[in-house]
């Protein structure tokens, strides 16, 4: 069986990592550069690096703070916000970037997908997909941060994503976000039913155990988290000594 994936998340605006709930309600984190470094030194096995605003702004993401991220990681690193086309997944790739990361832009041009994943390889190509229940039963996907309803069903629209060249989905449950009360589960398992790609779980991480819960409920193959990370409550090698300790496959 694959290791399973730990993978915290910088959440950028204005030059800082930020961490809100629900989308909303921002606080800051600390300086992006430094807790890339202390992430990678910690044995994260990847890290995401989110430019949160630059699809709502209509601007690039900032090239110059991903190289300087970049130069303090040794392991994977996926960038996203404000990708627009290939040119941009080349600029950030130039920057340091293992991977790029699309969401809004990916739901108002599937295209991009394709043109991604044949010009880079699918192993660049994540697709991101923010996403909350609705009444009906379902779950219906979001864009720009959150702040627009695109009447798009999430697992349809990942399951096309995938059919594109999608690498890897990455699902954030909006409700679920900075809620600290776990992943949404239910629909994580939901997906991997449908999906042959790999699955990151993002959105409610509060405890140790909602990661053990990710990986055996959700069928998640990765997970990813900040808050916790950021304000001390979990240490990396702390949360894989658990997760090994309950026979979950992790790179110790």
């Amino acid at each position: 069986m694959l290791a399973k994936r730990i993978i915290p998340c910088l959440d950028v605006k204005d030059g800082r990592t930020v961490k809100g709930t629900c989308f909303v309600n921002l606080r800051e984190a600390g300086d992006p550069v430094e807790l890339a470094k202390a992430y990678g030194e910690q044995g994260a096995d990847e890290l995401v690096f989110l430019d949160i605003t630059a699809s709502h702004e209509g601007r690039k993401t900032f090239t110059n703070m991903v190289t300087r991220v970049a130069e303090e990681l040794s392991i994977p690193f996926t960038v996203g916000g404000g990708v627009q086309g290939a040119d941009d997944v080349a600029r950030l790739l130039d920057a340091g970037a293992d991977k790029v990361s699309i969401n809004s832009s990916a739901l108002r041009q599937p295209e991009l997908i394709d043109a991604i994943s044949g010009r880079f390889g699918a192993q660049v190509c994540v697709v991101a997909i923010d996403a909350r229940p609705v009444a009906s039963g379902g779950w219906e996907c979001y864009v720009n941060g959150g702040r627009i309803a695109t009447g798009r069903d999430l697992f349809a629209w990942a399951h096309e994503a995938q059919e594109r060249g999608a690498g890897e989905i990455l699902f954030t449950s909006m409700q679920h976000d900075g809620s600290r009360c776990g992943f949404a589960n239910a629909a994580l398992a939901e997906l991997s039913e449908r999906l042959r790609i790999p699955l990151i779980a993002s959105g409610g991480a509060g405890c140790m155990q909602d990661f053990a819960d990710a990986f055996n409920l959700g069928k998640a193959d990765a997970a990813l988290a900040a808050g916790v990370f950021h304000f001390g409550d979990i240490s990396i090698p702390q949360l894989k000594s658990f997760l090994n300790q309950q026979n979950i496959p992790v790179r110790l």
